[in-house]
């Protein structure tokens, strides 16, 4: 272990000269290829190459159908408008996720009802959720927080018995499994994201999979303004004809973007291994350590580990997790914290959401940070982030 040192924001030497970031996208030649590859051809969007990543993203998920979408945030509105999900209706959702969660129900003029999440995973409770649905309810949206699958067999049976659409927020759960099955094919529809810091990227991009060749097509028909052909296909039928049968959006990717996502599939298997790697690193380093409380992974399912993310026992610290936060960032260690719970923004505010409602949701707010975890990260990166949580949490123990 190094030597600690005095605390960096007291003045003290930092563990690290740079910023290590929480997550960063890692882009190698091939990927500058694939892209250079479609840029000098005939087609730039809504062309053969979003068809092929479509193709390709199903086969590696085990899904039926996947329909690429301009990112994470469209795939979630789409998702909820292939459910059918429309003004009048609820929809649960986990307290403890990023915004785009619940917003996608607000765009279709519904209403997100607010569930807590297990205490362990930090997941959707079923049981939350099964309390939460009414006569309104049409949906329910889990979400698999950091990367660990939600319990997708009970919210499916509790989907089935109401007669709901389960839609899975898996946007940090690429790559992952739950009792031996892919995330991708388990719930009627799945939304990924390609964002920068997630398991590959297309800069920005999403998908949504589906088992249903009916939400298929209205997937593929929301992301394309509810007009019921693309140009390509005009094109090969020398035709100008369409039609706009549904209110739809643009949120098409485009074929460049797409060739960069074959590339970066390609490699997902082993940045995930690498993923695992560190998250193993991490759980050693601090399993021992009384004040902090690192991440449960339940034995039926495999985390893809887009965040790694520590609870600190603030009872046995002198500060809170401000502090530590602060500390650490001193250190050049890029924490972060994911999430503030959704109801507790503003704008949920001003729509009469109130605090105190989740206290699992908001307890764990108070006190987790996210640390670095990236396929780019060399083994001394990681004993950075182990020396600097070591030297800030042994400064301030109580």
């Amino acid at each position: 272990m190094r030597e600690v040192g005095s605390l960096a924001i007291h003045g003290g030497r930092p563990v690290r000269g740079t910023v290590l970031p929480y997550g960063h996208q890692s882009v190698d030649e091939a990927d500058v290829q694939a892209v250079v590859e479609i840029l000098r051809s005939e087609w730039l969007t809504t062309g053969p190459m979003v068809g092929a990543f479509e193709e390709a993203f199903a086969v590696a998920v085990g899904a039926g159908y996947a329909v690429a979408v301009s990112n994470g945030t469209a795939a979630l509105h789409a998702a909820v408008f292939a459910a059918g999900i429309g003004p009048g209706d609820e929809v649960i959702v986990p307290a403890m996720t990023f915004a785009a969660s619940a917003n996608c129900v607000r765009y279709q003029g519904a209403t997100p009802i607010f569930a807590d999440v297990r205490p362990d995973t930090l997941n959707l409770d079923p049981v939350c959720a099964d309390a939460a649905i009414t006569e309104q309810t049409r949906a329910i949206i889990t979400v698999d927080y950091t990367g660990q699958p939600s319990d997708l067999d009970e919210l499916a049976a509790l989907a089935e018995r109401h007669h709901l659409i389960l839609i899975e927020d898996a946007c940090h759960a690429l790559g992952a499994t739950y009792r031996g099955r892919p995330i991708g094919c388990l719930a009627h529809l799945t939304a990924f994201s390609l964002h920068p810091v997630k398991h590959i990227t297309t800069g920005e991009g999403g998908l949504v999979t589906t088992n249903d060749a009916e939400m298929a097509a209205r997937l593929r028909l929301f992301r394309n303004h509810g007009i019921t052909t693309v140009p390509s296909q005009r094109e090969a039928a020398g035709s100008w004809f369409y039609e706009m049968v549904e209110l739809g959006y643009n949120y098409r990717l485009t074929d460049f973007q797409c060739a960069l996502g074959m590339s970066q599939l390609k490699k997902l298997s082993r940045w995930l291994a690498r993923r695992r790697e560190i998250a193993a690193r991490y759980t050693a380093a601090f399993s021992t350590v009384p004040e902090i409380e690192v991440p449960t992974v339940l034995p039926d399912r495999q985390p893809a580990w887009h965040l790694y993310v520590i609870r600190l026992n603030l009872e046995r610290l002198r500060v809170g997790r401000t502090e530590i936060f602060k500390a650490l960032r001193a250190e050049n260690i890029g924490v972060n914290v994911h999430y503030i719970p959704v109801p507790w923004h503003p704008y949920y505010q001003k729509l009469g959401y109130r605090k105190g409602q989740w206290p699992v949701s908001e307890g764990a707010y108070e006190r987790f940070v996210s640390l670095p975890v990236w396929p780019g990260m060399t083994d001394s990166d990681v004993d950075d982030v182990i020396a600097a949580v070591s030297k800030v949490v042994g400064a301030y123990r109580a």
